[in-house]
């Protein structure tokens, strides 16, 4: 049985098949820095790193990694902005034979906990400014050791003065005593390390673990191996034949999620790219460093352009040096694109925007609108080696061309496994008479005769609020043990800027009464377990949920009587 390809024949320029890199992620970047040593490879904040330089960092990371027992096979927790520390340490940790495991290091006390337990940390690395919430918790982890960082390490001297007379200030100090190893301490343990810190591994061995919802909704650790990252370098570079060694990337994008760790770095720095790292950003502050650094390249969700086009600051801007602008991580509406389109044309843009999909299962974006030609509503055609059909969702039974089914991903990028469990692995990675194996990613999507796919919609329970995954299931187990509520049902409703935010319906107990300090006293509680991102705008007291015919909560009936209050509103403005 062979797999319909029909994007093939509209990929102008664009390879159908590659040769992939056999080694590590480490390997990959190693040659890349060898072949270009000076040219830069990272901005951060005004301080320019080359090649050279920042394998001599990764190495003395690496060493310093040693010294402190990480071993082969070891998972190393970094909970880090976009800084030159969180580099350095991502690719020590391959080097060394270890595995990072990504978390956001805005996620609450219980989620770092349940991240560093899931993972089975033995060390972890984080900014100054989160030292309370990992030492809260450590206790009830294997964690040995936690390295502190800090912005003001990786600045040059007048930044460094300006950051500690702002910013800087905000910071808690850390006891002097406190049981870390500071940044400058760890990399200085290099010295201590001579030989047999490099660890040989294959390009299928495990790399890097990031989090996501699955197909069920619960936080499940997605096991990427080398491979995966080093195959997305290549395809993306080959989706992109105007790419050339020294362009900039503006990554802005998170390390914890695939889009950032995948497209804006490892792409970059495993093909000769330059990322202009962006620890904290706005739209502005966006905006800023696109006309600033002359970008080459942009990564963003929709959110962040709707608000660029709302910037005044960008009135005038020259936009000539954009060769690539891609959108990810939610729908770019139709509106939207032309809007955004219109808008580089207005300001010398020789490009249009080009929409991408993917999951974190495939590490990121599998799929993309080629640079010559795109279908309006669609989110393109799959990368070189990437296959996708649309099937009767849960089944095999693959779909004709215009009907709408489950959308299933196959290709070089696909993960290795969920963490520790093998029942949703084999739920989410199934083996099919074409010889692939394929993820069943639970969105729905349809494919025309052309091989363009349209992405219809989450067949799964989940809400996209300016670009982070959030999923209900998980915030309704948190607000179901607070001791107030008896029951809880979380729905996403619109949201002008973050397209969709949080709102939350809750039964309380008995005897509690349905008062502003009961919802403060349950935003508290939220605060303490929930990531900044996923909190709720909004807490509705009801009486009780409506019910399917089974019993569960009808999320879908609360969607319904959202949508219907909020055409009423409308309605009565007019």
């Amino acid at each position: 049985m062979q797999v319909k390809t029909p994007w093939l024949e509209h990929m102008e320029g664009i390879p159908a098949h590659l040769e992939y890199f056999q080694g590590t992620m480490y390997e990959a970047v190693e040659k890349i820095a060898e072949k270009y040593p000076n040219y830069i490879a990272f901005d951060f904040m005004g301080r320019k790193t080359t090649y050279k330089t920042m394998m001599e960092n990764v190495n003395r990371c690496a060493r310093a990694l040693r010294t402190i027992g990480v071993r082969e096979g070891d998972r190393v927790t970094i909970a880090l902005p976009n800084c030159p520390q969180a580099i350095y340490m991502f690719y020590a940790v391959n080097l060394v034979g270890a595995v990072s495991n990504m978390i956001h290091p805005l996620s609450a006390e219980k989620e770092i906990e349940n991240y560093l337990n899931m993972s089975e940390s033995v060390t972890a690395i984080t900014l100054d400014q989160f030292y309370g919430k990992f030492e809260k918790i450590r206790a009830n982890t294997k964690v040995v050791n936690i390295i502190i960082a800090s912005v003001k390490d990786e600045l040059s001297r007048p930044l460094k003065a300006g950051y500690m007379l702002t910013s800087g200030r905000k910071v808690e100090k850390i006891p002097a005593d406190a049981p870390v190893i500071r940044w400058r301490d760890f990399m200085r343990l290099d010295r201590c390390c001579f030989f047999n810190y490099k660890v040989e591994r294959k390009a299928e061995d495990p790399a890097a673990i990031l989090y996501s919802g699955g197909t069920t909704g619960t936080t499940k650790g997605i096991v990427l191996t080398n491979l995966n990252f080093n195959a997305l370098g290549q395809q993306v570079i080959a989706a992109n034949p105007m790419f050339k060694p020294g362009d900039k990337m503006l990554a802005a994008m998170p390390l914890f999620h695939g889009f950032g760790l995948g497209v804006c770095v490892h792409s970059m720095l495993s093909q000769g790219g330059r990322c202009i790292l962006v620890p904290r950003f706005t739209a502005k502050s966006y905006a800023k460093l696109i006309v600033k650094e002359k970008c080459n390249f942009i990564a963003g969700v929709p959110t962040l352009y709707e608000a660029l086009l709302r910037l005044p600051s960008m009135e005038g801007s020259d936009l000539s040096c954009l060769k690539g602008v891609f959108s990810g991580g939610d729908s770019l509406s139709v509106e939207l694109k032309k809007k955004l389109d219109k808008f580089l044309k207005e300001h010398n843009a020789p490009i249009q925007v080009r929409e991408g999909y993917g999951t974190t299962e495939t590490v990121t974006a599998c799929c993309l609108t080629p640079p010559h030609t795109f279908k309006e509503g669609s989110i393109g055609v799959p990368f070189p080696d990437t296959y996708i059909k649309i099937v009767k969702p849960g089944t095999d039974e693959e779909l004709p061309y215009g009907e709408e089914g489950e959308i299933l991903l196959a290709g070089p990028t696909v993960m290795k496994e969920y963490m520790a469990n093998p029942e949703e692995t084999a739920h989410t990675l199934r083996h099919h008479a074409d010889g692939m194996t394929w993820v069943y990613t639970g969105d729905l999507g349809i494919m025309d005769s052309d091989g363009f796919i349209y992405f219809r919609g989450r067949a799964k329970r989940m809400i996209i609020s300016s670009g982070y995954n959030i999923y209900p299931g998980q915030l309704e187990n948190i607000l179901d043990a607070c001791e107030d509520i008896s029951m809880s049902c979380v729905i996403g409703v619109p949201d002008n800027y973050k397209m969709h935010a949080v709102k939350a319906f809750v039964v309380l107990k008995p005897g509690v009464p349905p008062t502003e300090e009961t919802k403060e006293r349950i935003m508290e509680y939220c605060r303490e377990r929930v990531a900044k991102y996923a909190m709720p705008r909004e807490i509705e007291f009801r009486t009780d949920l409506p019910k399917t015919l089974v019993g569960k909560v009808a999320y879908r009936k609360l969607e319904e009587e959202e949508e219907t209050r909020r055409d009423e509103e409308k309605q009565a403005m007019v």
